[in-house]
Order: structure tokens, then C-alpha cells, then sequence
């Protein structure tokens, strides 16, 4: 949808089936980059309210991500504090040239309200708690003493609501200020902390993008997102692995899974890890060829949804990050001809690996029935 007067676009999925609770993904973003940056952040909220008014009032905002090009600068435009809404913002440029887009996770019927003592976002549903906690870092000497800092702060909210890191949480993203310089030390100690709390290859570990960004405090180097779901069992959660195309990242000494599927008794979710032109001996793919690489970027993804016996097609929204803006045209081509009805957004974030010119994260949802689980 087009908002001539506010110069807003809007793209999104949802997913209703019938007789059971609705979801929705919304992606916004400004269609003229000569707007000023307050009207663009201005005018992103009046778009989403209106979406939020079409879609009908007992729908709820669960949570939003702000991708902004200036998070010092811009974060007196972001709205004020929402209890009902888990606020994340991440300074990844959107590579179209606009000041900011907004991801918008949408549900029927999922009161929200926020924990003042642990900072949790609660989303209750009858069999289910659904947690998110957003903006965790913590200002300290170094990125490993800082990494460290936010896990355990994470792991003491998460005790507070009777969970624990290694069986409740389901995704988390991880943004790294200097990425190519400071990468591994967050990977290191986060294997720490992981081993710590008994995340090893022989249990599993969670789904996770660890990229470049930003946080508005220019002192942090580290910056985390989680999602997490109270009252989850082992039955319910598998992890994809894809090993024809894809080989475990903890051969090459990080910690986390390629794609988590959860199921419940209505539908399935699955959320895809940051996914790069990478094959199954952990070797990057098409070396500087960007086409190429965003070819076998989807191709793997694609791999990784048919273990759980999905399609692209259910996929509901996609984030791709580019390591260079210059490449923003090709890429925007390639998604307008493969993906053109999927909500996206496209940003400039370089990965963890200098070779790797794209990279590709998304959320997949597919209607199923299974009585041995409760309902969404």
C-alpha cells in the first residue's frame, strides 16, 4: 500500500487461518528521501497506525524494529516509551537512501505489557507467554566484559519469569559496532557463557544473526534483541540444520543454529538465522560476485525452510543486509522479480565475514494440526 500524502509504503504478510488467532508482519518505509528526518519518523507512525486501524482493534503490536541511519541523532524522533510494545532500534542504514524503516510484528488477541523490574515485553496467550526483551547492552571496558554483562542480564530477567536460556529462548540478534574487528570476541565469550549454561553441540544452540550495528548509546559496542516463549516443550522445538548445503557453524567456533522451528498445535514457526553464500564445508560461495551470492543465499534458505517442510512462499518477512550500499540496486532487482510479494527491508550492514557480500534472515509460518501441542 502507497500513502501519496505522507509518502509512505507499505508491505505486508499475514497469516489467518480459520478459527484461530491471526498474525501479521509490516514492513514501512519512506518513498522520498527529501523528506526530513523528523517528518520521516513522523510520518512512519502515522502509517502504522493506519495499518493497525485496517487491521482491525483487537489486533496488537507485539514489536517493532526501527532501522535508522543516525541512531545517536535520530533517537529523539522514535516515539516515546510504549509499555505494549517491545521497541527495538538498530542503526543499519535502509539502503534506499530514506532515514529509517520499521519491522512491525503484529497478533489477534495478544494483550501486551511490559515487566518495569526485569525490562521484559509479556505477550500472554492462554498456553503461552511469548517474551521479548530488546535493546540489552552494557557500557563497559571491552567487548567480551560487555557481552558477558548482557548474557547474564538476560539469563536473570529471564529467570525472573521462570525460564532459562538454553529452554526457552528461541532467537536472538546480536548487532556488533566494528564488525570486523570485534566479532570474535563477542563469539568467544558468548561460547563461554553458552557452555556455562549447558548450550554445547551436543544439546543445541539458538537461532541468531550476528551482524553489524549500532545502538543510540555511542559507548556500546554490543547491542541484543531475544525472543523467548514461556511454556514450550523439547517435543515442540526443532533445530534445521540443512547439512547438504550448509555445514554447523560451531566447526568454525560459533555458537548457534541455522534455522529454530516451533510448533504448536495450529501452525508451525520457523525463524531463519543470518544466512550468507556459504556451502557445506563452511567455505563462502561466489567470492565477490553479488548476484551470485544473493542467488545461493535464497537457495540455501529455501533448503533450510524444506526441512520443515515449508516454502519461500511462507515465508513472512525477510531482513537482508548489505555489506556495500553500492550494491543495494542488483540486490533490490534480484528481490523484485523472486520476491516481490514478500515484505522485506534492505540495509547496509556488513557481515561477519568480510567475503560475504549479503546476507539473509526471515521468518517462515505454515498452518498445521497437531493435538499433542496447545494451540498459538
Amino acid at each position: 500500500m502507497v500513502w501519496e500524502d505522507i509518502c509512505m509504503e507499505a508491505r505486508w504478510s499475514k497469516f489467518c487461518p480459520a478459527g484461530a488467532v491471526s498474525e501479521y508482519h509490516v514492513i514501512i518505509q519512506p518513498n522520498n528521501a527529501h523528506l526530513s528526518a523528523e517528518q520521516q519518523f513522523r510520518n512512519i507512525e502515522t502509517a502504522l497506525n493506519r495499518v493497525k486501524k485496517s487491521l482491525g482493534e483487537n489486533v496488537n503490536c507485539l514489536f517493532k524494529r526501527y532501522f535508522v541511519s543516525d541512531a545517536v541523532n535520530q533517537k529523539n524522533f522514535l516515539p516515546g516509551k510504549n509499555d505494549h510494545t517491545a521497541l527495538s532500534v538498530v542503526e543499519q542504514p535502509p539502503a534506499g537512501g530514506c532515514k529509517v524503516s520499521v519491522w512491525s510484528y503484529l497478533v489477534q488477541d495478544c494483550p501486551t505489557c511490559r515487566d518495569e523490574h526485569s525490562g521484559t515485553y509479556i505477550a500472554k496467550r492462554p498456553a503461552y507467554i511469548h517474551l521479548y526483551n530488546t535493546q540489552l547492552h552494557a557500557p563497559v571496558a571491552d567487548v567480551e566484559t560487555e557481552t558477558r554483562s548482557i548474557f547474564e542480564n538476560y539469563v536473570n530477567s529471564l529467570a525472573a519469569h521462570g525460564c532459562t536460556l538454553k529452554d526457552n529462548c528461541i532467537r536472538t540478534w546480536i548487532y556488533v559496532k566494528g564488525i570486523d574487528v570485534h566479532y570474535t570476541e563477542m563469539v568467544k565469550e558468548r561460547k563461554r557463557f553458552f557452555e556455562k549454561e549447558g548450550l554445547t553441540p551436543a544439546s543445541h544452540f539458538i537461532a541468531s544473526t550476528g551482524i553489524e550495528g549500532r545502538c543510540s548509546d555511542p559507548l556500546s559496542s554490543v547491542l541484543m534483541d531475544t525472543y523467548a516463549i514461556r511454556g514450550i516443550q523439547p517435543a515442540q522445538v526443532k533445530y534445521l540444520k540443512a547439512t547438504t548445503y550448509l555445514n554447523p557453524p560451531c566447526e568454525y567456533g560459533v555458537t548457534f543454529e541455522r534455522a529454530t522451528g516451533v510448533d504448536y498445535g495450529d501452525r508451525r514457526h520457523v525463524f531463519v538465522s543470518g544466512t550468507a553464500s556459504i556451502n557445506n564445508k563452511g567455505e563462502i560461495i561466489h567470492p565477490l560476485d553479488i548476484v551470485k551470492q544473493t542467488g545461493r543465499t535464497f537457495e540455501n534458505i529455501a533448503v533450510l525452510l524444506q526441512q520443515a517442510e515449508m516454502q519461500m512462499s511462507d515465508v513472512m518477512q525477510m531482513i537482508v543486509y548489505l555489506r556495500d550500499i553500492s550494491d543495494y540496486t542488483v540486490v533490490a532487482e534480484y528481490l523484485a522479480v523472486h520476491y516481490a510479494t514478500t515484505p522485506y527491508v534492505l540495509v547496509l550492514a556488513p557481515v561477519c565475514r568480510s567475503g560475504w557480500l549479503v546476507e539473509a534472515e526471515c521468518i517462515a509460518v505454515k498452518a498445521i494440526e497437531n493435538s499433542a501441542f496447545e494451540r498459538f
